[in-house]
């Protein structure tokens, strides 16, 4: 439920925050609100209650100190009556393995977080270069300077109408819109997207547009189809539809990737013992803790100790689980509404040779 809260973009105002010098106290007021700890409540509470049940039955079995301090016997007696209590040496031991394996967890969590974000560079990047492009090169170029393609068999094109013109690149920039806001969609949860993804759809493209993406069984590949269609209509030479065309086969790659981390987590057994030995190393450290505390009041301290050492380490644990899929915490809304902000802005400048276009246009009318 925290994770949509955590899909924020930086902008100077929210870096200046982040490293303040007041962040470690912030950071310390704000813990019993951390989403992460409440995600591991269960777990420390299993642990806490372990450390609560040695610190009573020790007291009980082998005798406790009162609050004047002075010792009392035990209430259970009997020779089955035993304290219970583990060797601190193999905690230790297996404390460096047990940190390898968280480490090399969030590790690779935080991969394929970083890869996820990058992939979404790549499509912020591509987005604004094929439009920019298509912008640019709107209308063969022949007929308006000296440039010259090998084998060219495009004639020179008509003076440009600037309503054709406009309608075309609308119609590209939308197209580009459609296929990010489609992959977001496609990357995220049904229940928390799907609606809002048809509403925005139908508010942009037209009827038939937005149905065909909306019905399509792999809806970001028919955005991808129709941005191509979109392109091969524009009047350019093909040589600089090919460049443009090298964007659509980056966003192939990209979403290719994206599914790829969607579908394949990290090894689920490798997952499942790093769990298995967190909770069974912090199940049992409360055993072997009730020695080292005896300098306290029947050995209490055991207590939060305890349950600040199963906090801290189940949170990197959970770190680890919540990073593992990335894109429900990543702003991918963000992203798209910005792409889609940018594409018509770049489509809105003047195209190559436009000035003299237009004019010549109007004169013929």
């Amino acid at each position: 439920g925290s994770r949509k809260y955590r899909r924020t973009v930086y902008t100077h105002d929210q870096w200046v925050k982040h490293r303040s010098p007041d962040r470690f106290l912030n950071n310390i007021r704000t813990l019993v609100n951390s989403g992460i700890y409440k995600q591991v409540a269960k777990e420390v509470i299993a642990t806490t209650s372990v450390a609560v049940f040695v610190c009573g039955w020790n007291a009980l079995a082998g005798g406790y100190e009162g609050f004047d301090g002075s010792m009392h016997e035990a209430v259970i007696q009997g020779s089955w009556v035993q304290k219970v209590g583990l060797p601190l040496t193999p905690f230790t031991v297996l404390t460096p393995s047990l940190g390898l394996l968280l480490v090399f967890r969030t590790n690779t969590s935080y991969q394929r977080w970083d890869e996820a974000r990058k992939f979404w560079g790549l499509n912020i990047n591509h987005t604004r270069d094929l439009n920019r492009m298509a912008t640019a090169w709107y209308g063969n170029q022949s007929n308006q300077d000296d440039t010259k393609f090998i084998g060219a068999s495009t004639p020179a094109a008509e003076n440009i109408d600037p309503v054709k013109r406009q309608e075309d690149l609308q119609q590209l920039s939308l197209f580009t819109w459609a296929f990010v806001r489609s992959m977001k969609r496609h990357l995220s949860p049904p229940a928390e997207d799907e609606d809002a993804f048809c509403q925005e759809l139908r508010a942009r493209l037209s009827p038939s547009q937005a149905q065909n993406i909306i019905d399509a069984a792999h809806r970001p590949n028919r955005a991808l189809y129709d941005l191509s269609v979109a392109i091969d209509k524009l009047p350019m030479h093909f040589m600089r539809k090919n460049e443009i065309n090298k964007n659509l086969s980056i966003f192939e790659d990209t979403l290719g990737g994206c599914e790829r981390l969607l579908s394949s987590p990290v090894p689920l057994f490798y997952s499942r013992h790093t769990a298995r030995f967190l909770s069974t190393w912090l199940l049992l450290l409360p055993f072997a803790l009730y020695d080292p505390f005896k300098g306290s009041w029947n050995h209490i301290a055991e207590i939060p100790t305890v349950a600040l050492t199963s906090v801290f380490l189940f949170g990197i644990e959970e770190l680890a689980t919540q990073l593992e899929e990335p894109f429900t915490i990543l702003p991918m809304q963000g992203f798209c509404d910005k792409i889609g902000m940018w594409c018509d802005e770049i489509i809105s400048w003047r195209g190559q040779g436009l000035d003299k276009e237009v004019e010549q246009y109007s004169m013929m009318k």
